[in-house]
Parts: structure tokens; C-alpha cells; sequence
């Protein structure tokens, strides 16, 4: 008996059987570009492609380096919320473009990517994150004890104590709190969020013996009182750290002397 075939004018205009129709959109990146070897403006500049809405924006920005500019600068690592790496502005709020899919971010019209701000840029997505790891370093943030205080196995704590700072842990100095921060915008000098999430971290941690210390050093002009409690940095945060609250508690805790 003769194998039945598909004559070729009945195939003609039909998806190959098993494959639906193509899943991919055609999606305009806007990116804000920055060379300081070619001008000392930044220029907006459009890229179209073809992505899966399901795919995320880091996807698009490697299509666009590999596929169309490889002049294209953005800094990213793990590409899975870890790392802290990609965070940057995109449709002008503060996301990491590895957890940012485009079908939750209108790909009907054109998204705009730009770096993260108050921090100066050095190419394109690419910002300097000196000042922001120099407030991080500030704080102390790490586990501080007396000499005479040295355990001869595990230092234990208690699950309430450890709930005490949970959230606080959570933290991937990723920045998009802090350059969220409209005081950090204005002035530099500000610690920021991010730093004070993580002194948070030591203050309230029942093992640690320099709560006192990173209170003082908040205790600054440029410290934990220059909060305006916006909340900027809480809805920014890709973690979902409380960051307004952590902040809250680290000020009354200076007034209390109690953590």
C-alpha cells in the first residue's frame, strides 16, 4: 500500500504539523547610550527585534549585542535575581532586566532602558558603583564580637532572634533602592538605603557586639535622618525587602538605644 503525501498546494499557507504560529513580537528597546570617547551627551537610540513576550529584557539587550551593536555596555551576571548586577531603569522605574519579562511591561510601545541614577555613568547601562560599595563598606557590615568573647563551637541564636533580621538578609546590593532615593539624587553623600538595610542587618543580629558603633555612624548628617520615607526604595526593591520599615527601626533604635 502507497505512503498517502500531502500534495504541496493543500500544505501551502500551513504551519508545519506539530508547530504552532510564531510566538514572536516585534518590540522597540529605547536605549539611553553613553560614550565619553564619542560626546559627552547621551543619546536615545531605538533597536527592533523579534522576541517572545515571555522572554525578559536582559533577553532583548543580548539580542541586541550579539545580533545588532556589539557596542552595546550593560553589566550582568547570574541572569537570575542573585547577583545584583543588571539593575537599571526600565520604562523609568528601577528593575533588574533578569526578572522583568516583556509581556509585563506594555511591548506595544517602545521600552525605554537607561542606567540607574544618581551614580555617574561610564558607558551606556554602565554606572560607577564606588560611592554606593564605599557607604556599603561604612557601615561595618559584618559580624563584629569581643576577643573574650570567642565561642568554642557555633555562636547559637534562638529562631525569634533570627526572625529579628530576616528580611534584612535578603539584601543583593543590587542599588536600585538606593538610586531610587530621591535624597540620594540630590546628594551623594547620603548613605542610602542599601547601606542601612545592611547595617540593620548587624544591629538587630543578638550575636553581634557593634550595634553601638553602626549606630553612631548612622547617627551622621548624611545618615539614617536624611530618610524622607518616600518608599521609593521599598517599591524598587526586586527582593521585596521592607526597606522604608528596616530604615524606621534603625532611627528609633537610636533615639531608644534599644535593638
Amino acid at each position: 500500500m502507497a505512503t498517502p503525501t500531502l500534495e504541496k498546494a493543500d500544505a501551502a499557507g500551513q504551519p508545519e504539523p506539530g508547530f504552532a504560529d510564531s510566538p514572536y513580537i516585534t518590540v522597540t528597546f529605547r536605549i539611553r547610550r553613553f560614550n565619553s570617547e564619542v560626546s559627552a551627551e547621551a543619546v536615545w537610540e531605538d533597536f527592533q527585534l523579534e522576541i517572545d513576550p515571555k522572554e525578559r529584557v536582559l533577553d532583548g539587550l543580548h539580542k541586541i549585542k550579539w545580533d545588532l551593536d556589539g557596542t552595546l555596555t550593560f553589566r550582568r551576571s547570574c541572569a537570575h535575581g542573585i547577583c545584583g548586577s543588571d539593575a537599571m531603569r526600565i520604562n523609568g522605574k528601577n528593575r533588574l532586566a533578569c526578572k522583568t519579562l516583556i509581556k509585563d511591561i506594555n511591548p506595544e510601545k517602545p521600552i525605554t532602558v537607561e542606567p540607574i541614577k544618581g551614580l555617574t555613568v561610564l558607558k551606556d547601562l554602565v554606572v560607577d558603583m564606588e560611592p554606593f560599595f564605599q557607604a556599603y563598606r561604612d557601615v561595618m557590615p559584618f559580624l563584629i564580637t569581643k576577643d573574650t568573647n570567642e565561642p568554642t563551637r557555633e555562636r547559637l541564636q534562638t529562631a525569634e532572634d533570627r526572625e529579628r533580621f530576616d528580611d534584612t538578609t535578603k539584601c543583593i546590593l543590587c542599588a536600585a533602592c538606593t538610586s531610587s532615593c530621591p535624597v540620594f539624587w540630590n546628594d551623594g553623600q547620603y548613605f542610602g538605603p542599601a547601606a542601612i538595610v545592611n547595617a540593620h542587618r548587624f544591629i538587630f543580629d543578638s550575636r553581634d557586639e557593634a550595634g553601638e558603633q553602626r549606630l553612631e555612624i548612622l547617627n551622621d548628617r548624611d545618615g539614617v535622618w536624611r530618610c524622607r520615607t518616600t518608599f521609593n526604595c521599598t517599591d524598587a526593591c526586586p527582593r521585596g525587602i521592607e526597606v522604608t520599615k528596616a530604615i524606621q527601626e534603625v532611627k528609633r533604635a537610636l533615639i531608644t538605644r534599644r535593638f
